[in-house]
């Protein structure tokens, strides 16, 4: 949960530097200048007690208003929205007994004034032409565009292989939900792969923020990748999972995120956190789904008919083995409805089948 947390307030401060903003454009004015530059997110009472001398200039925020601004010496206070210039040319003064590990002056202050403060604090380096930001223990230098453009795109080609094999491992797990081969193995290893392509999906999701306008194309490539891969997660966890409330599906997911990337190759290690193993059992052993998945693929079947028919039957094999008379009982399922559904599970069937072999 700390490292979530901490990359929440990652993407919230790279949202507000990111290309295209006027944020941004004046940052990067600076960084080409070569003039370096301290600048500080907040102009509150707290930040105000470290201010010594400069002036009072509360004006509106421009790229080009920050750019003059930075050839004098002295931090310069922004607004909390950015739309601001409060105080320029000033001296600030933070509690010299807090531990800094940068060697410059400029870079020193503005970790010790986050640190001190918890503002958004951006000092950009005169010599070593780098932008870098701090907000309290938190610490980020920015890459140039191109850099991240080009990880992105690796990683987007990454994706695209691991997005394939996750594809095929679904559509094989799908057959063997249908003859009722399903063994412990088949699930951890498909929730793997999909644990996998969540990774690499909020890896790139993050490179997206970074880029701000510059992310469009990846922030669509990524679109039409995975649209539907949070989904496939979550019904494969309601079809496996020891149990099916919202709130245990929540903790689960969290647990599995939380796996190193070692251990989340030890299958035992997905099984335990689902809930549907114990000691020495063996990953061959045979398994049900209870049919959230292959159920949510029948189309125009409302969720509370699913819900209804799994908690009549309890499990896939029991649906698929039901006549249309038996599936005419359940709540909410009329005749006409009852043999939608059988001919929409023969259909899936036939054509997992030939995905299969394709």
């Amino acid at each position: 949960m700390k490292d979530e947390k901490q990359l929440d307030i990652v993407s919230q401060i790279l949202k507000l530097v990111a290309p295209g903003t006027p944020f941004r454009d004046g940052l990067e004015n600076v960084l080409r200048a070569k003039t370096g530059a301290l600048i500080v997110v907040g102009c509150t009472p707290e930040i105000m007690e470290l201010v010594d001398g400069g002036f009072s200039i509360n004006s509106e925020f421009s790229p080009n208003n920050l750019y003059e601004l930075a050839k004098m010496d002295g931090a310069i206070l922004l607004s909390e929205d950015i739309k601001r210039i409060v105080y320029a040319n000033t001296q600030l003064n933070p509690d010299p007994s807090i531990p800094s590990a940068e060697t410059g002056i400029r870079h020193r202050t503005a970790e010790r004034v986050a640190k001190q403060t918890s503002k958004l604090v951006i000092s950009i380096s005169q010599r070593r032409n780098v932008i870098t930001l701090y907000q309290g223990k938190l610490r980020y230098s920015l890459k140039d565009i191109g850099v991240i453009l080009t990880k992105a795109n690796q990683a987007i080609q990454t994706l695209e292989k691991y997005k394939a094999v996750l594809d095929q491992s679904l559509t094989n797990l799908s057959a063997m939900e249908f003859e009722e081969l399903v063994t412990l193995h088949d699930v951890s290893n498909v929730l793997q792969r999909l644990e996998m392509v969540l990774r690499i999906k909020a890896e790139i999701k993050k490179y997206i923020i970074e880029l701000g306008s510059e992310g469009r194309l990846i922030s669509m490539q990524l679109d039409e990748l995975v649209a539907t891969v949070d989904h496939e997660a979550y019904l494969l966890l309601k079809d496996y999972c020891k149990e099916i409330d919202e709130s245990y599906i929540r903790e689960v997911k969290q647990n599995l995120k939380k796996l190193s990337d070692d251990d989340l190759l030890e299958h035992h290690n997905i099984l335990r956190i689902i809930g549907i193993i114990k000691s020495n059992t063996s990953l061959e052993e045979a398994v049900s789904p209870r049919g959230f998945r292959i159920m949510s693929k029948i189309p125009r079947l409302p969720s509370v008919i699913v819900k209804n028919l799994i908690d009549n039957f309890k499990s896939l094999p029991y649906i698929l083995m039901a006549t249309i008379e038996e599936l005419d009982e359940v709540d909410g399922i009329g005749e006409v409805r009852a043999r939608a559904i059988k001919e929409g599970l023969k259909r899936i069937q036939e054509q997992v089948f030939i995905d299969r072999h394709i």
